[in-house]
């Protein structure tokens, strides 16, 4: 199970979405406006909303909050503030580099946001192109494996144009070229497979080892980052130990 995703599963035992629901909503909201204004209001023929819609309903956000962000995002709401998408890069401390996903309404503050997090914690604001070129930019699905048959999901994702499918007790996780990403969402969802992630990610070419206590304090630099508003998501090439993980979740 890969790192990134182990720890999205200890905030979700944590409880981190439920204590910032708030934040949460707004941040689906967001997504789904922006994939609605992108490929059209209606789930079924516009896969990134479908996606987008799903993320919210097992979050158990309202219905009128889905409609209004939908609306919102193809200019029937009231709101027409114009969100757009950006991905920042930079580096945290000890040299681990980060590309940092956003939906803002305002990229001015959204900047100024994240110069401040990676300043003060001893890292800095990369020019574009000077860290991207350290990770591919792919798809990713995570399946809960209880209940599932593994042989079936590894068919249907190589069908659909994966690169590789792993398993461990947990999740089953397929990672695939950004082509693929209808494909296998597809398949998916005719087999009546329900992902509990999936989307475009960035995976690091060469992840980079640090010793547990300063992967820590990268790691409280990257929970920093991502309590911010419009930071959707942040992508390292840090590499998490088991011991720091388990000292994450003892936290």
């Amino acid at each position: 199970m890969s790192g990134h995703n182990k720890w999205s599963t200890i905030k979700r035992k944590k409880g981190a979405a439920d204590a910032k629901r708030g934040q949460l909503f707004t941040r689906l909201a967001r997504e789904i406006a922006i994939a609605a204004s992108e490929g059209g209001s209606d789930p079924e023929a516009n896969f990134k909303l479908r996606l987008a819609v799903d993320r919210a309903r097992r979050e158990s956000m309202p219905k009128d909050n889905i409609d209004r962000a939908i609306k919102r995002g193809t200019g029937e709401g009231k709101d027409n503030t114009e969100i757009e998408r950006i991905t920042y890069e930079g580096y945290a401390a000890n040299g681990i580099a980060v590309m940092i996903d956003c939906l803002t309404e305002n990229r001015n503050r959204t900047v100024a946001e994240i110069r401040h997090v990676l300043s003060h914690s001893g890292g800095s604001m990369a020019e574009l192109g000077a860290v991207s070129w350290q990770f591919d930019h792919i798809c990713y699905f995570s399946i809960p494996a209880k209940g599932v048959d593994f042989d079936k999901v590894f068919e249907l994702a190589v069908e659909g144009g994966a690169d590789d499918v792993t398993s461990d007790d947990e999740y089953i996780e397929i990672f695939a070229p950004l082509e693929a990403f209808k494909g296998i969402s597809d398949k998916l969802k005719e087999a009546g497979v329900e992902p509990e992630e999936a989307e475009l990610r960035f995976q690091p070419k060469q992840e980079l080892e640090l010793d547990t206590e300063k992967t820590l304090k990268v790691m409280h630099v990257i929970e920093l980052l991502e309590d911010l508003d419009d930071v959707q998501n942040v992508f390292s090439n840090l590499s998490m130990s088991d011991e720091a993980l388990s000292e994450l979740e003892a936290e």
